[in-house]
């Protein structure tokens, strides 16, 4: 388990963090945001995300021992953003978010 994970986990939470800004805005341009807990979810995703690439970019550029380290990290809180917008859409999927 050598490889660098770095740059995957940063690319794909930069290619997930620009669906959630799709779906916030697709919420707001459709009003559908209010009386939902849909832009939550997509928020709470926005935040993972962001947190996700900042830490797999800043992994990429500090010494090994550190860079590991950032790397499990922001590896878990990539994975903890899957887990969210895994629950956001099935709650979608069946109708369950009022």
């Amino acid at each position: 388990m050598s490889e660098n994970r770095s740059p995957h986990i940063l690319s794909t939470s930069a290619n997930l963090l620009g669906i959630c800004f799709i779906v916030l805005t697709s919420l707001k341009k459709l009003n559908l945001a209010n009386g939902s807990l849909i832009d939550e979810f997509a928020v709470l995703a926005v935040v993972i995300f962001m947190t996700s690439c900042i830490l797999s970019f800043i992994s990429m550029r500090r010494e090994r021992t550190v860079s590991k380290r950032l790397e499990k990290i922001a590896d878990i809180i990539f994975l903890s953003g899957l887990v969210v917008l895994s629950v956001a859409t099935l709650l979608i999927a069946f109708n369950l978010i009022k």
